[in-house]
């Protein structure tokens, strides 16, 4: 039963290979899309454990700073840090735009951070971490920046005294860490002309410039041209206190919205890349249909090539268990070859997509059983082909 199988591949093995081979890149796209969905959700946890945080506290009725804008007051911190259970707390703002080095623009996400506090990067690969209250900034090597680097934020200009790994955004983009002063101006101020319009606005108010209130209209105009405004607050929980029993004072008493680890981990995974998730279901899905009817007309093709061969079994006493089990295992030797020339494909290139691609060993062994059932299925139109074969045309 072997030898039949494999006798007849031998007869036409550059078309069962190059047929196999073909698959295979099928099989290596379909692994890459569920790569691409495992790397999302790394990428997202990756996110709160690169924030070092246990508990995050947001605006009100808001699921921010990540799914949802969220903006607090940056004098909220040291209310926070005086309630029980709570060992270290720290401002972070966080702003994704267009980074420019030279002529070019990097798309980053921009970390406002307090140095030595939660959220500042844990480990570095290169420099520094910032010791300046201004225009120093540490970068993920993805953005493909150097220690020394000028790099231009809104109005500024900073150096990368630092490089850190693997620190990116739930949506794959690389973080650059700045101090928490600078990435406030950058996030909430306006431009200069917006401010000076405003300045003029302000002016022409007679409610907000009248006459014989002395330093009205300045001090109105300076809290115009300052911010103290940031995302979030990160805190962490001394030992011995559990995560609820911290978090529901703060919701009682300061009214504000805090998440704790797992509770951000839903947002993140579940809902903000719910979409995404689905579409790549939807892709699956197709490709393994694509797959399947590729097969099928593969393995339909050869069958009516040996036709008459498979005649001549039947007419000398052949079974048709003989015959159907040949065919089948052409099938599998067809799927065998394309998911070992797909699983080598993904992992060749994998790297070199934009977003992070995670192959994981589980996916791959459920590939691999799905791709010997789908082989198996697609074989049951050509077997049934063989089987109705009538001995009589061996001799026709």
């Amino acid at each position: 039963m072997i030898s039949l199988a494999g006798r007849d591949i031998l007869h036409s093995w550059r078309k069962f290979v190059f047929t196999g081979a073909g698959l295979g890149l099928l099989i290596g796209v379909t692994l890459t899309m569920a790569g691409v969905y495992r790397g999302m959700v790394d990428d997202a946890r990756v996110l709160l454990t690169n924030s070092r945080a246990d508990l995050w506290v947001v605006q009100k009725d808001t699921q921010g700073p990540y799914a949802e804008s969220s903006s607090l007051r940056d004098d909220l911190v040291r209310s926070v840090l005086g309630m029980p259970g709570v060992a270290r707390a720290a401002n972070v703002t966080y702003l994704t735009m267009q980074v420019r080095r030279e002529s070019t623009d990097v798309r980053a996400m921009v970390v406002g951070v307090e140095p030595g506090q939660p959220g500042e990067p844990g480990y570095l690969i290169a420099g520094r971490h910032m010791t300046r209250n201004h225009y120093e900034a540490v970068a993920d090597v993805k953005t493909r920046f150097r220690v020394g680097d000028r790099i231009r934020i809104r109005r500024h200009e900073y150096s990368v005294v630092g490089l850190t790994q693997r620190m990116v955004s739930s949506g794959g983009d690389p973080m650059v860490f700045i101090p928490l002063a600078d990435a406030q101006e950058a996030q909430f101020l306006k431009d200069n002309d917006a401010i000076v319009n405003d300045r003029a606005r302000t002016a022409a108010n007679p409610a907000l410039n009248r006459p014989g209130v002395p330093g009205l209209l300045e001090a109105i105009q300076a809290s115009q041209s300052s911010n103290h405004n940031v995302n979030a607050v990160l805190v962490q929980v001394r030992p011995g206190f559990g995560l609820d029993q911290v978090a529901e004072p703060i919701r009682r008493w300061k009214h504000l919205q805090v998440f704790t680890r797992a509770q951000m981990e839903d947002i993140l995974v579940v809902k903000l890349i719910a979409n995404s998730a689905k579409q790549i279901g939807m892709f699956l899905v197709i490709l393994a249909i694509v797959s399947a009817a590729i097969v099928a007309f593969i393995i339909y093709t050869m069958t009516l090539g040996k036709l008459r061969e498979i005649a001549v079994l039947k007419l000398i006493g052949t079974r048709s268990s003989t015959i159907a089990s040949m065919i089948l295992q052409q099938a599998l030797g067809l799927g065998l070859i394309g998911f070992v020339v797909g699983k080598v494909a993904a992992t060749v290139w994998a790297p070199i997509f934009p977003k992070y691609v995670l192959l994981e060993t589980g996916d791959a062994v459920t590939g691999f059983f799905a791709v010997m059932v789908i082989c198996a299925f697609a074989s049951t139109l050509a077997i049934r082909v063989a089987l109705r074969v009538d001995p009589a045309a061996a001799i026709g």
